[in-house]
C-alpha cells in the first residue's frame, strides 16, 4: 500500500491529508494558527508557528489513520500564496510574515506607480501592495538587525516550508508561486532583475524557480519519519485547486470559495494580457512545460459570512445563512458591497469602502444575510465577465470548491447569475488534494487520466427568470458606480 501526504498551508491554518493508491482521501487533520493583527490593522503570521502546524498536522493525520509511516511515498505542498516571509540562512525567521491581505506596503506600491505599466507587462500583475514585491521591499526596510545580503532568504510560504523541511538543503519555489510575486517575468520564465531593482530587492535573496512537479528535496518531517521521502509537488493553493478540479485544458475555469476567492481560467500556452482588471500568471510548470492562467482575486467572499457572525452577530454559525437567505423578502433589493479593505479584481480600488445600498423598511436580518451571500456571487460574476472579454473563450462550466460550496442557496445563485453549470468538487480540501495528486503522479503512484475519471461532482444549473437576474446585476452595478465616484 502506498500513500501520499498532501499539505495545504492556508491563511487560517494547516490541513494535512492522506490519499491512498487509488487517490481516495483516507484521512485529514487540521491545525489552526494565530492571525496576528496590530493596532494599525497589519496582518501577520508567525513563521515558526506555521512550520510547527505543518509538522503537527502531518503527525496527526498519520496517527489517526493508523497507516504505516514507511508506506508514505511522497509529500505535496500547497500554500497561501502572496504571504511573504524573510529568514536567514540558518532557518531562523527575521520577522513576522506579511499576510496576503495586509496592505502595509501600500506606500511602497504607490511610490512605484511610474513603473506600473512596465511591471504589469512583464509580470502580468497590476501594481498593488497585495503582491509580495512590495511586501518584500517593506520587510527589507523594516526588519531590525538585518544581516548581509548573502544571509537573507526571501520567499513565499512554500519556499519557507521547503527550506525548513529539508533542513536548509533546498531553497526553491515553483512557477505558480513565483508568478504571483510581481518579480517574475512571464515571458523569460526568470526573476526579472530590472523589476527587482525597481523594488530594491537583491535577486540573490530569492529562491530557485522549478517545475511544480520537481523533486524539491527530501524530508523526514522533523524526525517523524524513519526514512526521508521526496517533496514532489509545490503549488500555490489556487493553482493546486485548479489542478485538483481537473481543469487541465485551455478554457477550463474554477472558483475557490475561501476567506477570499480566486477565480482562475486555464489559458494553456496562451499568455493573455488582461485589459479588464485581471491578472495573468502561471498555472504550473510540469515536465518542462508551463500553462498560463487568467485570474481574478477577491478579498472578501467567505469572510463576509464571518463578518455576519462575528461582527454583526446576525448568525451563530455559517449554516444558518442558507435558510435565512431563502426566507428573505423577494421584493427587497438590498445590495452589500463588502469593500472592507478596498475592492480587488476587476475594480482595483484600494480606497473604496463597504456599503449597503437600496435598503428600505423591508430590510431586516434575512435581507442583509441574503445580500451578503449575493455579494459573493456578484463579485465573482464581475470577474467572469472580465474573463470572457479578455479570453474570447466560451465558458460552459464553473468548477467550485471550498467550504461555502455546501450552501445550496449560494451555489444556485452562482449558477443563476452566471448562466453556467456550477460543478462542485466531491472533496472540500481541493488544494491539498491537487498537491497530493501531482506528487502521486510524479512518483508513479497514480495515472492522471484514470485518477480524474473517477471523480464525482454535484451540479447546479440556471433556474432564475432573466428579468430577476437582470435586476440583481443592475442593482449591483449601480452600487459599484456610486462607490467608485
Amino acid at each position: 500500500m502506498g500513500y501520499i501526504l498532501g499539505i495545504d498551508q492556508s491563511t487560517q491554518g494547516t490541513k494535512a491529508i492522506l490519499t491512498d493508491e487509488n487517490g481516495r482521501m483516507v484521512g485529514r487533520a487540521d491545525r489552526p494558527h494565530r492571525q496576528i493583527i496590530n493596532s494599525q490593522g497589519w496582518v501577520s503570521h508567525d513563521l515558526e508557528e506555521i512550520y510547527q502546524s505543518v509538522i503537527a498536522s502531518a503527525k496527526d493525520v498519520v496517527e489517526r489513520t493508523g497507516i504505516c509511516k514507511e508506506d508514505i511515498c511522497a509529500v505535496g505542498i500547497s500554500n497561501q500564496r502572496e504571504t511573504t516571509a524573510i529568514w536567514n540562512r540558518q532557518g531562523r525567521p527575521l520577522n513576522l510574515a506579511v499576510v496576503w491581505q495586509c496592505a502595509r506596503a501600500k506606500e511602497i506600491a504607490h511610490q512605484k506607480q511610474a513603473y506600473g505599466e512596465e511591471i504589469e507587462k512583464k509580470t502580468g500583475l497590476p501594481l498593488s501592495p497585495y503582491f509580495p514585491a512590495a511586501k518584500m521591499a517593506w520587510l527589507l526596510q523594516n526588519t531590525e538587525d538585518l544581516p548581509e545580503t548573502a544571509e537573507i532568504r526571501l520567499g513565499t510560504i512554500d519556499s519557507w516550508l521547503i527550506y525548513r523541511l529539508t533542513n536548509g538543503e533546498q531553497w526553491k519555489t515553483d512557477y505558480s508561486n513565483a508568478s504571483r510575486t510581481q518579480l517574475f517575468d512571464l515571458h523569460t520564465l526568470q526573476w526579472s532583475e530590472e523589476i527587482c531593482r525597481i523594488f530594491d530587492i537583491p535577486v540573490e535573496c530569492l529562491p530557485t524557480v522549478c517545475d511544480s512537479n520537481s523533486r524539491f528535496g527530501m524530508t523526514d518531517l522533523d524526525g517523524f519519519l524513519q526514512k526521508k521521502v521526496p517533496i514532489h509537488s509545490a503549488m500555490g493553493d489556487s493553482h493546486a485547486a485548479l489542478f485538483g478540479q481537473g481543469c487541465h485544458s485551455c478554457g477550463m475555469i474554477k472558483t475557490t470559495y475561501g476567506t477570499g476567492s480566486s477565480i482562475m481560467m486555464n489559458t494553456g500556452e496562451n499568455c493573455i494580457a488582461s485589459r479588464h482588471g485581471l491578472a495573468t500568471s502561471l498555472a504550473w510548470g510540469i515536465d518542462g512545460k508551463v500553462n498560463y492562467v487568467l485570474e481574478g482575486n477577491i478579498n472578501y467572499t467567505g469572510a463576509v459570512i464571518t463578518w455576519l457572525k462575528d461582527d454583526l452577530q446576525l448568525i451563530q454559525s455559517p449554516g444558518e445563512t442558507e435558510a435565512a437567505a431563502k426566507a428573505a423578502n423577494p421584493q427587497d433589493r438590498t445590495v452589500l458591497v463588502p469593500a472592507f479593505s478596498g475592492l480587488s479584481a476587476p475594480y482595483w480600488n484600494d480606497e473604496a469602502k463597504g456599503m449597503l445600498y437600496g435598503m428600505t423598511r423591508t430590510t431586516g436580518r434575512n435581507e442583509i444575510i441574503r445580500a451578503a451571500l449575493d455579494s459573493i456571487v456578484l463579485q465573482i460574476q464581475a470577474v467572469l465577465d472580465a474573463m470572457r472579454k479578455d479570453s474570447g473563450f466560451q465558458i460552459e462550466e464553473l468548477g467550485a470548491d471550498g467550504g461555502p460550496t455546501q450552501n445550496g442557496y449560494l451555489m444556485q445563485m452562482q449558477s443563476d447569475i452566471s448562466r453556467l453549470t456550477v460543478a462542485i468538487s466531491d472533496v472540500e480540501e481541493l488544494s491539498a488534494l491537487g498537491a497530493a495528486y501531482l506528487a502521486g503522479i510524479s512518483v508513479g503512484l497514480y495515472e492522471k487520466e484514470k485518477l480524474f475519471a473517477q471523480r464525482q461532482k454535484v451540479r447546479y444549473t440556471p433556474k432564475m427568470p432573466e428579468e430577476q437576474r437582470q435586476n440583481k446585476l443592475h442593482d449591483w452595478n449601480r452600487a459599484i458606480e456610486l462607490l467608485m465616484r
